[in-house]
This record gives structure tokens, sequence and C-alpha cells, in this order.
């Protein structure tokens, strides 16, 4: 079979989840990726003697090659340049001016090899201001407004569950990775390509922008599960009998289709609550309304009655419904794996399908630290045992 990425080579420097899922997407579709950790692993790796944290690293870094290398040594700078000569693409999420501090200027990569992608992500770029602040998803969310806009406005305000900056910022690396693919095969040049976590975040903040421009300027209030723009009516998380369930209306046939699936024929007959504008300025009725018919309902069968209305909506699921849902095991888009490191799992495949083969390229766990380091290195640099021993003697390995 045939993949996107397949004949590319991937250097890949990251760490935790920002970098190491724009390579993990770069690897399910076909690339050679070269995880390279220093000697101790990589951030994200230490963390798994706490309950749970292998998962994530199973999850990203399925699919790669791993090796170890001292980036700080001068051999170690070596055959990292020696494996520079031979790649497409590198790959880091230092902070900004680490490279710069190991000798790996984008001057020096570009001198080893001109066809050379250099990405690298961080959490306010390269330049500016924000440039050395240390970010994490948690800190990006706060600089950004996410934790500001999200939570109830009588309450404090609180993070987004999902580490959505990482994630976010990882797949805008990738869209500039694939793009500067593209363009090299035009003008046969590599180029540098960044993506900051914060202006991949700012985006999302869309609806509430709509309601912050909107009021003149004033402070957007924490809407909780209502639309961040109170915008749209209903538009939240409603009580069922034995759980919740999440219903919008974009428009006002999903709102007759509502009030036809819940039998509300007074509310379907109120002149007040005919339009999407007048459903937002009679908000809290309109919710309240809503959840006193949907309590009276199991979740499940909520659900089916509503879609079969074709009502926007979806039960509020657990992560144990979610890591076996059968929509997802019966798109191959999840999958329980043996791993031999961490046992029975499910891990994700790419989101990212190419017709004509099966998803992504045939599924390979991740690997226990270096296994792949003398492997590489006879194979990329011709390196013979004994010299891939001298350089574990001298610590660059």
């Amino acid at each position: 079979m045939s993949y996107p990425f397949q004949g590319v080579t991937v250097l890949d420097l990251t760490q935790i989840y920002n970098g190491p899922y724009a390579t993990f997407l770069l690897a399910q579709g076909g690339a050679e990726v070269i995880k390279i950790e220093p000697p101790g692993g990589e951030h994200l790796r230490k963390r798994q003697g706490a309950s749970g944290a292998a998962m994530p690293f199973a999850m990203l870094n399925a699919n790669k090659r791993t090796m170890t290398l001292n980036l700080k040594s001068a051999p170690g700078r070596d055959v990292l340049l020696g494996l520079v000569r031979q790649a497409d693409v590198l790959v880091e999420n230092f902070a900004p001016g680490v490279m710069e501090r190991l000798a790996l200027t984008e001057a020096v990569l570009h001198e080893a090899n001109p066809r050379l992608i250099i990405a690298s992500g961080s959490g306010y770029g390269k330049t500016g201001p924000y440039r050395d602040y240390p970010a994490m998803d948690l800190t990006v969310q706060a600089m950004t407004g996410v934790i500001d806009t999200t939570g109830y406005p009588d309450a404090p305000p609180v993070k987004a569950g999902p580490a959505l900056a990482d994630f976010l910022a990882g797949i805008h690396l990738f869209g500039a990775i694939s793009a500067a693919l593209f363009e090299r095969e035009r003008t046969g040049r590599g180029r540098s390509v960044e993506v900051s976590m914060m202006e991949a975040v700012y985006p999302t903040l869309a609806s509430g922008l709509g309601l912050f421009y909107g009021s003149g300027g004033g402070g957007v209030q924490r809407t909780g599960n209502r639309h961040s723009g109170l915008s749209l009516c209903p538009y939240n998380v409603y009580p069922t009998s034995d759980g919740y369930i999440a219903i919008i209306t974009n428009n006002d046939a999903h709102w007759r289709s509502l009030v036809e699936a819940l039998d509300a024929v007074a509310l379907g007959a109120d002149p007040r609550l005919a339009t999407v504008r007048g459903r937002c300025e009679q908000m809290d009725e309109v919710d309240r309304a809503i959840g006193e018919l949907t309590c009276r309902h199991a979740k499940d069968a909520l659900f089916e009655r509503l879609i079969r209305h074709r009502v926007p909506c979806a039960p509020v699921r657990t992560l144990l419904e979610v890591v076996n849902d059968p929509h997802l095991h019966e798109r191959g888009s999840l999958r329980w794996i043996d791993h031999p490191e961490y046992g029975r799992i499910v891990v994700p495949i790419s989101p990212l399908r190419f017709e004509g083969e099966d998803g992504t390229v045939p599924y390979r766990s991740s690997a226990a630290l270096g296994a792949d380091t003398e492997a590489i290195l006879a194979e990329r640099l011709g390196l013979s045992p004994a010299q891939v021993e001298q350089l574990r003697a001298q610590q660059v390995l």
C-alpha cells in the first residue's frame, strides 16, 4: 500500500502532547518517524510512575521508532546532524532559544540539509513579549481567555477538561509541516515553520468574541452549558431521569421538531418563542421548561426519540462509555491492543482517512526507551556495534 507521507523521514525531538501529536499524525500517514529522546527519556515517559500516565505516551508514540541521544554533547549533535542530512523534517517543541543553546540553529540545520523542513511548536511563539513565559496547556488556557469563559457566571472560572491548547497546536503544526512538504515539491528547498499554542487557540473563541463585540466590549460572562455567544436557544445540557442530554436548536425548524418530540404543545404555540431571537430573550424560561420535560425520560430513550425527530442532541456520556464506543470501534478509530509494556489498552488511530487505504498504516505499539537506537545508527549512519557501544560509554546515547 502507499500512504501520503510514505518515504518521508521525520526526526522527532518533541515531548508531552503538542509536538508528539503532530508527529503521530505524520507516522499514521506513512512517514518514518524517529523519536529522539534524551538518555533518561522525554518528560511524558517519566510520568509513568503515576496511575494512568502510561496511556497518553502509548497513544501518541505509536508507529514511531525510538532512539536516545544526548544533544548537550558535541558527539550527540554530530550524530543528529548526520541524521539530518538524510531526513525530510525535524520537529521540536522545546522552549524558544533551546535549539540555539544546543548549537542547532536553523542556519546550522539548513547548512547540513537545505531541503530540511524545521517545524517548531511553542506556547507563545519565537518572538514577542511572551516568548520566554513557561507554557503548558493550563497556562495557555488561562492566557487565551479559555478559563475565564468556561464555567458558570456565579462561580469561579474553570479550565476546559481536554488538553485543547496542546492538541490544537499539534494539529496546526501537522498542517504547517504538510504545507511545507507540498511547497518543497515545487521549490526543492525546505523552510522553517512554527505554531504557537496561544495563536492556535484564539479562533476557538469565535462565539464568545461575538458576544464580546455585540455587547460593546463589555466583559463576557461565563455561560455554563449555554452557547458562548448566547445567540442560540435551546442550547444546553438538560437533566434526564438517569443522567443528562445535550440539546441544540440551530434554527426555528429544529425548535419545532423539538417541541413536537417532547409533546410540548404550549411551548410550540407561544408566539414569543417562535424565533431564535425570541427564545434567546426568554432563555431562562425556555431552559426551565425544557428541563422539566426532559427529566421525565431516560437518557437513552430520549436520545432515540429526539433523533427520530431530527433534533440535534447527544447523551452526556462517561469516559467508560466513550472508550467502549461501538461506532468508533466499528470504524477502527479505536482499537484494543495488547501493549508489550502496558497490557490491554484502547488506543486511537489517526482521524485522517485516505481513500483506498485501510485508514492508516499497520499499527505498531509505542516502543521502550531507546529500543531502535542501534538499528537506526547502523542503517542511517553505518555505525558498527562497537561504535555504538563507544557512544554509550561516552554517555552520548
